[in-house]
């Protein structure tokens, strides 16, 4: 089938979904705890769980690897390959040779 290929920002929107939501549960868990007449908005919000979603995805994720810059074409084909494979990508085990291969076009973008 048609594959479509997600884009940084969208992966990242998604992990901040994650955290918004984690911020919601701790919310209504501290609302229900706390006194409502004593209910202060700065003791019952904390941002970390947002903050630590991102910082997850960018350090730990599938995504996150060492730029290969040893010339530019292996650094062309390391950026094809993270895009192709990943969460929601290709696997390694159906990724075929001619997915991974550098195509003829990206020649084109190299300066020489």
């Amino acid at each position: 089938g048609n594959r479509r290929v997600r884009s940084v920002g969208e992966m990242v929107e998604n992990q901040f979904r994650i955290g918004l939501y984690r911020v919601e549960k701790g919310i209504r868990e501290s609302m229900s705890l706390v006194h409502k007449d004593k209910l202060m908005p700065k003791d019952i919000v904390n941002s970390k769980p947002i903050t630590a979603a991102i910082k997850e995805f960018f350090t730990s994720g599938a995504l996150s690897q060492f730029m290969d810059q040893d010339n530019p074409l292996s650094e062309v084909t390391h950026k094809r390959r993270i895009s192709a494979l990943g969460p929601g990508g290709l696997s390694r085990d159906r990724a075929g040779f001619e997915v991974r291969d550098v195509h003829a076009t990206h020649y084109g973008r190299l300066c020489p």
